[in-house]
């Protein structure tokens, strides 16, 4: 199955798709897909997805200079500075911790986090700015690192950039427009990424990447692909029965994956 470049690309697709249907990557439903059908270890198949989410991270920020310029993620940067704060130590002691663990207990703890996901984009995805922040100095500042740490976590335990957490907290924790709130979710998401992917290079699971490199590279193409083809029909197809649908694929998931072995 991995050595099969049209399922590697369909996979992806097909993930990247969804994803851009809601505005997200997709990279919590391609980690199920590296597990499940393509047979990776847990370990490997998180780390094959970070480096697949690098790419279609990476791909997204100049498809959204369009429609948010530049200066205004820029001017954000105390936003940017504050989650960042906390997500980069949370990445670097999320992926020591994985590597830590025996595979059975990474295996739960995916599925748990699998769970976690699918609430948050039940509860979360329509989220809408209060207007403000909801906190004011010191306490806004120490919140958002506390924030920021637990999504580096989630993002380098699960290889995902972690939009699905850190736009809702943009707006709902900082008062942010949803629409910028999707820009400054990748500056904070990219550098996040790198930290988490520099620690999983010190381990020796990391030359999954070197054996599969034909692999990874044909299904993050797909997965672009599809998140741009998503992209395009955000807006045709109601999101309404789409987010619990999506949800429902991410329980099913994590109920696999817990059984994995």
């Amino acid at each position: 199955m991995r050595d099969s470049n049209g399922v590697a690309f369909g996979g992806g697709a097909v993930i990247g798709t969804l994803g851009g249907l809601i505005g997200l990557g997709g990279a919590e439903f391609r980690l199920p897909l590296l597990i499940g059908i393509f047979r990776f270890t847990a370990l490997e198949a998180v780390i094959l997805n970070k480096a697949m989410s690098l790419m279609v991270i990476a791909t997204a920020l100049p498809f959204r200079a369009g429609s948010v310029p530049l200066g205004e993620v820029v001017a954000q940067w105390p936003i940017i500075i504050n989650l960042l704060a906390g997500s980069l130590l949370g990445a670097w002691f999320g992926a020591g911790w994985a590597t830590r663990l025996k595979s059975e207990t990474l295996y739960r703890v995916i599925a748990a986090l699998l769970v976690a996901i699918a609430i948050v984009l039940v509860t979360g995805h329509d989220s809408n700015s209060s207007g403000g922040p909801l906190f004011d100095g010191w306490a806004l500042l120490v919140a958002g690192v506390v924030a920021g740490f637990g999504i580096g976590i989630v993002a380098s335990l699960l290889g995902v950039a972690g939009g699905e957490l850190l736009i809702p907290t943009l707006v709902l924790l900082f008062g942010a427009d949803i629409k910028l709130a999707g820009s400054l979710s990748l500056a904070v998401s990219l550098p996040t990424m790198i930290v988490g992917f520099a620690r999983y290079s010190r381990d020796q699971s990391f030359s999954v990447l070197n054996r599969n490199r034909t692999f990874v590279l044909v299904m993050a193409i797909g997965s672009i692909v599809g998140t741009f083809i998503g992209g395009r029909l955000l807006g045709l197809i109601p999101s309404g029965p789409l987010i619990p649908a999506l949800a429902v694929i991410l329980l099913l998931s994590a109920a696999k994956v817990w059984q994995h072995r």
